[in-house]
């Protein structure tokens, strides 16, 4: 998806790049919000300046016994600190706006993205995935970046008048505060780019603690956790994981403390020689009251301004450097190649060819596929068949173009599936994975999932639910079709969470299969469907009743079927036995079995432990 080196510091263009497309992303975003949020933002970088000029006309005042501007003074200075109170309101709500309308479209941006990817490499890399995590935690960014460009901003106001006020007091003091600032940000610098590293480092540490966190509180492994007694050992794990992730984050925290002590150290020492210079000299007469205030005053306010400057450059650039995963991810293009003619993918007439056919995930990793020819013949039933780590899902994965073979073709009726764009190959197909997902939705969005087109369309919902033999189940479900499947969310939010009636229902193991194969079923009329241990949760009778509906619903089209129980694809029009990655065997039921193969072992040895168990019953007759 790209080919920078996931963990790289990015170069200064491409930080530049990054703020240039969170500058987009928010005035996309939030226009007069983020106008708003500058104007408010620059009235309250003006009043310091204001009041502390009105701070000075006042003690100049009263020490020289000029009383009648006072009460002007004073009104003007109520005035301008209710609209710093004001404008300090405002630019809360502002930003808050401003980051929920940001961190909105940023999600829905990354996410646009990702679901765009059409393979399935990244998705298996833990490199993308660390990426994706730090994508996702920096989709606030854009509107953080807004906060640290106007943090910086109001304190360039604020030090530019309080620089001008403290030149006419003491110019080369002033020059000493200004330059005592640059050390402090450069290394500033140095430490936050210290930090983005070990968020880096520590990313998979933290995706290790929340995969156990996550596995000790959902239902799936709550079965096992609790009978093999495990929660002690994840926990352990967990904590692990969470202490290697804090020492990190704790040298960091005492690295920043040390700096930041000894740069603070430094500031008050300039401050300290500034104030006691400003008091010897008034007390020579060379400067009023008003004057040392406003010398506290914008000597104390450069200082703080500059430091808030170094800050708030210091966190953008950090935000910046987290960012760039988020644009890393969202700019990264096509993960699979595109074609530059894409051609149209006709009917199925001829079959599909897979011709000389290698595949592995890397070149780190071992060939999976070595070289396979096979042909599916239209209208053909061809079943995979081998021991595990043979290749079948493999196989199929390359059929979904999920992944592109690293050598051959793939042929759809003569033409080649890379030439072809996968949106539109994979319309030609419907699956049933053995993984597949049980989605915490409605029964009926569960179905309604394996085509879109069949969510408002409720007697299609409930036709592929009968084909599947689980409508039954569904409809004497609480609300029927409309009861979410879910544990782990409430039915309704306005639901009494107390007394459980608005709690979700969870289906057996074999109601969620026949819920899985409803979904293939509102694809049934699709050139190729790819049945990948359609019947493992089933029992014995479901499993026949299931592969004779699968036989009726498909008779005349082409299908793929992948499964372990070889009494299921016994009748397959022609079984493929795959070995180390190859094609060892192919052939019907019954030549395979007179050929005394792979196949003929396999099936001998299902079939016996079932002619074993019958012949008690054999005998008793």
């Amino acid at each position: 998806m790209t080919s920078r080196r996931p963990g790289a510091v990015p170069t200064p263009a491409g930080l530049a790049g990054c703020a240039a497309r969170a500058a987009r992303t928010v005035w996309r975003s939030a226009p007069a919000h983020l106008l708003g949020y500058l104007a408010v933002t620059l009235v309250g970088a003006a009043t310091p300046i204001a009041l502390a000029w009105l701070t000075k006309s006042v003690l100049d005042g009263l020490a020289h016994g000029r009383t009648t501007a006072l009460l002007g003074l004073a009104v003007t200075m109520a005035v301008v600190t209710t609209a710093a109170a004001a404008a300090a309101h405002a630019a809360q709500y502002l930003r808050a706006e401003v980051d929920r309308r940001t961190a909105l479209r940023a999600k829905d941006e990354l996410f646009e993205a990702v679901t765009g990817f059409a393979g399935l490499a990244g998705f298996e890399s833990p490199a993308f995935l660390d990426r994706l995590r730090l994508a996702q935690q920096s989709a606030t960014n854009p509107g953080r970046l807004v906060d640290t460009a106007l943090s910086a901003a109001r304190s360039t106001v604020t030090v530019a008048g309080f620089v001008g006020s403290l030149l006419l007091i003491s110019p080369w003091f002033t020059v000493l505060v200004v330059l005592s600032a640059v050390p402090a940000l450069l290394i500033e610098l140095r430490m936050s780019r210290q930090r983005v590293a070990m968020l880096w480092r520590i990313g998979p540490a933290e995706r290790r603690e929340l995969f156990y966190a996550r596995l000790m509180s959902t239902a799936e492994a709550a079965k096992e956790i609790r009978l093999f007694d495990l929660g002690a050992f994840l926990r352990l794990r967990m904590l692990t994981e969470l202490r290697t992730a804090n020492a990190a984050r704790r040298r960091m925290d005492r690295r920043e403390f040390a700096v930041q002590a000894s740069l603070s150290g430094a500031s008050a020492g300039v401050i300290g020689v500034g104030l006691v210079w400003a008091i010897l000299t008034a007390g020579s007469g060379e400067l009023s009251v008003g004057d040392v205030s406003m010398f506290v005053a914008a000597a104390a306010g450069v200082q703080s301004a500059l430091n808030i400057m170094v800050s708030a450059g210091v966190m953008a650039y950090e935000q910046l450097l987290t960012f760039h995963h988020h644009v890393s991810i969202v700019t990264a293009g096509p993960d699979l190649p595109v074609p530059r003619s894409p051609r149209s993918l006709p009917p199925l007439r001829r079959g599909i060819e897979l011709r000389d056919v290698w595949f592995r995930y890397s070149e780190d990793h071992p060939w999976i596929l070595r070289g396979v020819d096979l042909f599916i013949p239209h209208g053909c039933t061809v079943a995979l068949a081998g021991l595990n780590g043979a290749g079948k899902s493999t196989l199929v994965k390359l059929l979904c173009r999920f992944y592109d073979p690293t050598r051959g073709a793939i042929l759809w009726d003569g033409v080649d599936i890379r030439d072809v764009p996968p949106e539109t190959l994979r319309a030609r197909i419907g699956a049933v994975f053995q993984d597949f997902v049980a989605y915490e939705l409605t029964a009926a969005d569960n179905i309604a999932v394996g085509d879109l087109g069949a969510a408002q369309d409720r007697t299609r919902t409930e036709r592929a639910a009968r084909d599947a033999g689980v409508h039954d189940a569904v409809a004497a479900l609480p609300r029927g079709y409309d009861t979410l499947l879910s544990r782990e969310f409430a039915q309704d939010a306005a639901d009494d969470q107390e007394d459980g009636e608005g709690d979700g229902v969870l289906l057996s193991g074999g109601q969620w299969q026949r819920l899985a194969l409803a979904r293939a079923f509102l694809r049934s009329d699709r050139d190729l469907m790819i049945l990948d241990e359609p019947s493992a949760g089933l029992d014995p009778e479901a499993e026949y009743e299931i592969h004779s509906r699968l036989a009726r619903l498909r008779s005349g089209r082409t299908s793929v079927v992948i499964s372990h129980r070889l009494g299921a694809v016994r009748d397959a029009d022609r079984i493929v036995v795959l070995a180390d990655g190859v094609v060892t065997e192919e052939g019907t039921h019954a030549t395979l079995l007179a050929d005394g193969g792979t196949y003929a072992r396999l099936f001998t040895r299902q079939a016996s432990g079932y002619r074993d168990d019958a012949r008690p019953a054999e005998a008793a007759r």
